[in-house]
């Protein structure tokens, strides 16, 4: 190891034990379940944002036996609002991999990790530093602008050429000792002095040899994702109401949009409404189409009419069906996705 690498990692270390953060949730108690749950929940997700998540979830499910004996529904429940879904259902078959296969404990190598659904190298790597204290390098979101802009590695992380630098770099400058802490330390970095925009230059602890700094051209770093305009996609929801005040949400199909969460049944255009209903088993009374929404997804975006029709179910629904109707009071115990959460709830609120 060159002696630029070893004085990286020493200003770094040194800084974190003045200035790092060692008063979030994951940082007590520490665990291999809690940072992996940190980290997953923490992916394209801001600190503020996932604290009161990994609490409530921590509070539920205490130790990797009790997530993987949780029922789906729930965690999604727990999840709704967080995004990215595919993180919980995930999130859900590791736990029952790590119980059943390796009787509640956590693999300690990289590798053996990155096996399992929905941990990729830079998660496994924080597991097996923070948590088992063995050497590994990381490359979250924050780390990749440390070191792109300390290095002026230039092109946008998600090419080939960038990703593999990016890499080499993280590999060359983890330390052989004091893993976690160093992890810790340059997630840190990231997170709150060398951010996306207005870095606190001055006061960081690896500013003297920066190269982006040396140039002042912070900003090029990282390379911006080439710029392509999203497709939209249009859909109708149909929001059947029965008489007593009831709606109908449909369980989607665990793999695809929304895996696994409930939402409102859906049709291509308003004329499809009719033999849709009827295929529901729903004697319409009254239909009202409310005004469209926007929904945007990293690849595209949803336009969607939320079409209210009120009417009568025609049998009943039993319980191996996908459907049920729920009071939008009260949906303890099913996951919704956000723009269905904000839409029953603004319903709930004109019904009151």
């Amino acid at each position: 190891m060159t002696a630029q690498t070893t004085t990286f990692a020493n200003r770094l270390l040194r800084w974190f034990e003045s200035h790092g953060r060692k008063d979030l949730p994951w940082q007590e108690n520490i665990s291999p379940y809690r940072v992996w749950l940190s980290e997953i929940m923490l992916q394209q997700t801001q600190v503020s944002t996932v604290i009161p998540y990994f609490q409530r979830f921590t509070t539920s499910y205490a130790d990797i036996e009790a997530l993987a004996a949780a029922p789906l529904d729930d965690v999604l429940h727990l999840w709704t609002g967080l995004g990215y879904y595919a993180r919980a259902r995930n999130l859900h078959k590791t736990a029952q991999i790590i119980a059943q296969q390796y009787r509640g404990q956590f693999p300690a190598t990289v590798a053996a990790l990155c096996e399992l659904p929905g941990i990729g190298r830079s998660t496994a790597g924080a597991i097996v530093s923070i948590a088992f204290g063995k050497r590994a390098a990381i490359l979250d979101g924050n780390v990749k602008r440390v070191l792109a802009r300390h290095r002026a590695i230039d092109g946008w992380p998600g090419q080939t050429a960038a990703h593999n630098a990016l890499w080499q770099t993280a590999e060359q400058f983890t330390p052989k000792t004091r893993h976690g802490q160093y992890t810790q330390a340059i997630m840190d970095l990231g997170a709150t002095l060398c951010t996306k925009s207005k870095p606190q230059c001055e006061a960081c602890p690896v500013q003297v040899d920066c190269l982006a700094r040396q140039q002042q051209n912070q900003q090029l770093y990282p390379g911006k994702k080439p710029r392509k305009s999203l497709p939209v996609r249009q859909s109708v929801w149909l929001v059947l109401e029965d008489d007593r005040g009831q709606l109908l949400l449909e369980n989607r199909p665990p793999v695809g949009l929304w895996g696994g969460l409930w939402a409102f049944p859906e049709v291509d255009t308003i004329d499809d409404i009719g033999a849709r209903c009827k295929q529901l088993g729903f004697k319409t009374a009254q239909i009202e189409a409310l005004d469209s929404r926007r929904h945007t997804f990293s690849h595209f975006h949803l336009d969607y009419i939320p079409v209210v029709v009120k009417g009568k179910p025609q049998h009943r629904i039993n319980d191996a069906s996908p459907l049920r109707w729920l009071n939008a009071a009260n949906l303890e115990g099913y996951g919704t996705p956000a723009p269905v959460k904000k839409l029953l709830e603004e319903l709930y609120r004109q019904s009151i």
